[in-house]
């Protein structure tokens, strides 16, 4: 039997997924590597140009109630219209964040002033915090974009 139901609404189907036979050391190691990320929002139109305009790549799929953005880190970005997700979504968006790590301080500049222009939504001002030097922007459905420089890179620069 699937592990993979074949609710409709569902952007992944059974046919798309492989689930192979494995033992439990090697499940663990799969586990331990997410590879997809997805954020629930209003409307995966909207909120796909968003994520377009802002990362300055195309998702590789589009529909109605789903995008997906293959990210140069290899993480696979879903944007799924809430309406369609089972089972529902009980929790508010801003209550938890994606995360992108900086190389240096003038690429945290660049970034910060780049976004400040296409008019995102700063929910945190440029800090030093004890990680590091950060900013945090929300997308249309209030989800959490912190950008940062880690310490370490700060002070070896």
């Amino acid at each position: 039997m699937s592990a993979i139901s074949e609710n409709p609404a569902s952007p992944v189907s059974s046919s798309a997924v492989s689930t192979p036979q494995t033992s439990s050391t090697s499940l663990a190691s799969a586990m331990s590597h997410p590879n997809f990320a997805l954020l629930y929002v209003d409307d995966a139109i909207v909120s796909a140009r968003f994520y377009a305009d802002l990362l300055e790549i195309e998702p590789i799929d589009e529909l109605p109630t789903f995008a997906l953005f293959a990210l140069r880190s290899g993480l696979m970005l879903g944007l799924w219209a809430k309406s369609g997700v089972l089972p529902a979504v009980t929790a508010n968006s801003g209550s938890s964040e994606l995360a992108i790590a900086l190389k240096s301080e003038s690429e945290f500049e660049h970034t910060y002033q780049a976004w400040q222009n296409r008019g995102v939504d700063i929910a945190q001002l440029p800090t030093m915090m004890d990680f590091g030097l950060t900013f945090v922007a929300l997308d249309p459905d209030g989800h959490r974009l912190r950008v940062f420089v880690p310490t370490e890179v700060l002070t070896t620069v």
